[in-house]
């Protein structure tokens, strides 16, 4: 065979192999970026290359499909629910220790559902995985409680919002098994999964208390 037409030959396939393996790239993108939603770009902003952010998504999806991460059982939902509540009542009067136990009582959640407890930054990206939609909440109440931690500068509003996000993401966690959720309760439907039943929104919860805490913080700064 002539060598010029061999060399055709085997350009004309090293083109192709490119323009497939650009088609899977491109199409691994795109699943990817649908995966994660928000999370996804800005895993590429913070990396600064495209290639390394979705090589570590896809190194997070690994290391989670290893772990045993299994939804709650209907009592254990409930008691996580209550203590919610117990501490949302608290903030009026203690906004600080309000929002810190809500970042334990988030890690607790995470705990017994089967998270790892790494750091923060590990934490967050386990969660990514089947939470890409309210990781964003998690890292803007840390990012408030790590802040005020250091330097005791968050007002109340600042705290109101971190509780707002660590809600948030409580919210999603608290699953419950289908075959352990009651139809009924005291004569009333149960509310769909995952919500907070029996608990007020806590941008209206929150809302409402906002004027008295306020009143609070003006006279202990007096």
């Amino acid at each position: 065979m002539d060598l010029n037409l061999l060399l055709t030959v085997a350009i004309i396939l090293l083109l192709a192999v490119i323009a497939a393996a650009a088609v899977m790239r491109r199409r691994r993108s795109r699943q990817l970026a649908r995966r994660f939603g928000p999370e996804y770009e800005r895993t590429v902003q913070a990396m600064g290359h495209r290639g390394r952010a979705e090589a570590d998504l896809m190194a997070r999806e690994q290391r989670v499909q290893q772990l045993d991460i299994v939804p709650l059982a209907a009592h254990e939902a409930q008691r996580f629910r209550m203590e919610w509540q117990g501490l949302q009542a608290r903030f009026v009067d203690s906004p600080r220790s309000a929002v810190a136990e809500a970042d334990l009582l988030v890690r607790d959640v995470m705990l017994r559902r089967g998270y790892p407890m790494g750091d923060f930054e590990s934490r967050a990206a386990d969660l990514s995985v089947d939470h890409p939609q309210v990781v964003e909440h998690y890292r803007a109440a840390h990012a408030i409680a790590l802040s005020d931690r250091q330097e005791h500068q968050a007002d109340t509003e600042a705290l109101r919002q971190a509780l707002v996000h660590y809600r948030a993401l409580f919210s999603e966690l608290l699953e419950v098994t289908d075959d352990t959720v009651p139809r009924r309760q005291d004569g009333l439907e149960r509310a769909p999964q995952r919500t907070l039943r029996g608990s007020q929104p806590p941008e209206r919860a929150l809302a409402r208390d906002e004027p008295v805490a306020r009143e609070r913080e003006r006279r202990s700064a007096r």
